[in-house]
């Protein structure tokens, strides 16, 4: 799951108006090629030359199909597929982020994938991502990477601090990292201000934002102030970071961990590439992944993330075949190992967890943490109650607000948000 974490780096412009043709792209002869449009929402630097490369390869396999590829800035396109698919005009496949898949399938955006060619391998998918593609029994994508949070940390700086393995739990990371500051007078442990980042520490008492089956609002429940309280606790203390509010607070936290002026942060594995590129993990065996450590519930886990391809139920039938024809072969086993090879991004079948991908450190050290992802419940509107967490966490940390406020202003304003839930 992809998030737009990192949007604000992504750079990119382009005209939605000559872009957005979708179904109402006819600009070929019956007989002739037909173009499809695809939004890709990947990070324009790190990872489209991959796609565009995949995307020339299948126009050479499939002569009668033609692919007009459109990188658009993650943090646009849920908004500007929104916009577009309102008014007939969206592209045929959106590389849809897993929480935007069941919120555009509620409002019949995207075409129902069950028994067509673009699912012609579910089974060698895992079970849970094509679980969280689906809305109402249906399935309206197809995953194509996934991802989680995990906490990453730097060896060496542990090994000179005399910890040999990775904390379990926040108290232990705290503990961790005042040993970290003392023998290297570097901070042990940055943590972040996002919603999305925090979402674990509800995980570790057993709770979410929302209970989805009760439909009731949990965000300042017991159990939510109890995270967010151990949340709040490791921004300060020896060898803690201060909390970072500032718009460029993401920047400013991979630039230190990469350059090994602190030892630990959560991240995601879509920041592998950038890893490696960092003066600490010249050598890439340096780099530490573990899972998120437990709260005092005794349970760890983080949120699943990932892109899916889904294709826009708008299109006519012969740009949705064409559309259903791509979405195979991207997701394929040999497209996923490629994808993983150049992007470091983990695959979404296991058939593409080769020898050679899996001898990435980043990627086996990722997937040795999937087994404690939390699957997102298929609630449509899930990914946008972390918007009133964005704006409420920042203040708390920043200590403009207390705790108590700010999650009240939350459960206020996702109220809004699901109308239907309980308090």
């Amino acid at each position: 799951m992809r998030r737009g974490i990192a949007a604000s780096a992504l750079v990119a412009s382009f005209a939605l108006a000559a872009t957005a043709c979708g179904g109402s792209d006819s600009d070929s002869k019956s007989d002739g090629p037909v173009t499809i449009t695809w939004w890709d929402t990947s990070n324009a630097t790190n990872e489209a030359p991959t796609y565009k490369a995949l995307v020339a390869d299948f126009e050479k396999a499939n002569p009668k199909i033609k692919v007009k590829y459109v990188d658009v800035p993650f943090d646009q396109a849920q908004n500007k597929f929104d916009t577009a698919a309102g008014s007939k005009g969206a592209p045929d496949v959106l590389r849809s982020e897993v929480g935007w898949t069941p919120a555009f399938a509620k409002k019949s955006y995207f075409l129902p994938l069950d028994g067509t060619e673009a699912l012609a391998d579910q089974s060698k998918f895992q079970p849970n991502l094509i679980k969280q593609a689906q809305y109402e029994g249906k399935t309206y994508g197809v995953p194509l990477v996934t991802d989680t949070l995990a906490l990453v940390y730097n060896k060496a700086l542990f090994k000179k601090a005399g910890i040999t393995e990775a904390p379990k739990t926040w108290d232990e990371l705290k503990s961790d990292a005042a040993k970290v500051k003392a023998k290297t007078k570097v901070d042990g442990y940055w943590g972040s201000t996002q919603a999305y980042y925090a979402q674990s520490f509800l995980y570790g008492e057993g709770t979410d934002t929302v209970d989805a089956t009760a439909k009731k609002i949990t965000v300042d429940s017991a159990a939510a102030k109890k995270a967010y309280g151990t949340w709040l606790s490791t921004f300060s203390g020896k060898g803690l970071h201060k909390a970072d509010t500032t718009a460029d607070a993401y920047a400013h936290i991979q630039d230190a961990f990469v350059n090994g002026k602190v030892a630990a942060i959560i991240q995601g594995p879509w920041e592998i590439t950038n890893f490696y590129k960092g003066s600490a993990f010249s050598d890439k065996s340096n780099l530490g992944i573990a899972t998120v450590p437990a709260g005092s519930a005794g349970k760890a886990g983080a949120p699943t993330g990932g892109h899916n391809l889904s294709v826009y139920a708008g299109s006519d039938k012969a740009h949705q075949a064409a559309a259903l024809k791509f979405v195979n072969f991207m997701t394929s086993a040999k497209s996923q190992e490629t994808i993983a090879l150049k992007n470091s991004t983990l695959p979404t079948r296991g058939d593409a967890y080769t020898a050679q991908v899996k001898a990435d450190p980043g990627i086996a050290g990722y997937q040795g943490v999937l087994s404690a992802a939390q699957p997102r419940p298929a609630l449509p509107e899930y990914s946008s109650l972390w918007g009133p967490l964005d704006t409420e966490l920042p203040k708390i940390a920043g200590g403009k607000e207390s705790l108590d406020k700010g999650l009240s202003n939350a459960e206020l304003a996702i109220a809004k948000l699901v109308p239907d839930f309980s308090k």
